[in-house]
């Protein structure tokens, strides 16, 4: 028991299905209770915690809340690798994926398959190439349509791979935002582009962020952070 303790205070960690998990503790001054959640692709279990709570009550929290954290690691999709006749997810909908070996090697987006020759060994490499130029391109618009409501010079788009993040904008001067998003449908990749530009103005999520965040977005905020709760995860299950 002992030694359990210590190890995980040097270092936060819970075994889920068999392995062990780490446990990412991020205190916040507005929150006012802690709040528990695993990342979208299980790879840790996120604490957000209120300034005057200790760490060791934090993780005796996700501890005992053991058995709701292994029911959400079972909801994770299973990792699908893409493949001739499969299909990936582009924009909220599937496309056929259509590979012939000598056809060309540049995907090429049809309406409802995405044909491509080439080497079958480099197929989910390309593909993932092909959905990056895409999302880098629709972001740039987005980024440049969210600032100018804003009446905010557009800001410079770093494309991220993260396993745990949608977007960022740290120091207010680039937007980071997660390629997978141009897997789920336009407004919900939308929402997060008009989040990350309203963190130019509110470096937080106050009331003042949440009115500008309602002002520029046109859809339904909640409606796409619904979605994003939902069927986050599936938009890993197809790279890695």
């Amino acid at each position: 028991m002992i030694d359990w303790l210590r190890r995980d205070m040097l270092e936060p960690q819970i075994e889920l299905g068999g392995r062990r998990v780490p446990i990412a503790l991020r205190r916040h001054k507005r929150a006012r209770r802690l709040t528990l959640r695993l990342a979208p692709d299980g790879s840790e279990v996120r604490l957000t915690l209120p300034q005057w709570a200790r760490s060791a009550e934090a993780i005796a929290f996700a501890h005992a809340r053991r058995e709701w954290l292994e029911a959400q690691v079972a909801k994770i999709p299973q990792r699908r690798s893409p493949r001739p006749g499969g299909t990936i997810f582009y924009r909220g909908r599937d496309l056929v994926i259509d590979w012939s070996e000598d056809a060309p090697r540049r995907p090429v987006l049809q309406e409802k398959t995405i044909a491509l020759g080439g080497p079958h060994s480099s197929l989910e490499r390309r593909l993932q190439r092909w959905l990056e130029v895409e999302a880098r391109t629709l972001f740039e618009e987005e980024i440049a349509h969210y600032c100018g409501r804003a009446q905010l010079d557009p800001v410079p788009l770093a494309l991220s791979r993260a396993q745990r993040r949608w977007g960022s904008c740290s120091d207010r001067k680039t937007i980071r935002l997660n390629w997978r998003l141009i897997q789920a449908p336009d407004h919900v990749r939308r929402s997060v582009v008009a989040h990350e530009v309203t963190h130019l103005v509110h470096f937080d999520h106050s009331p003042a962020f949440h009115a500008m965040l309602g002002d520029l977005f046109e859809d339904d905020i909640a409606q796409a952070d619904l979605w994003l709760k939902e069927h986050g995860r599936s938009l890993y299950a197809s790279f890695g």
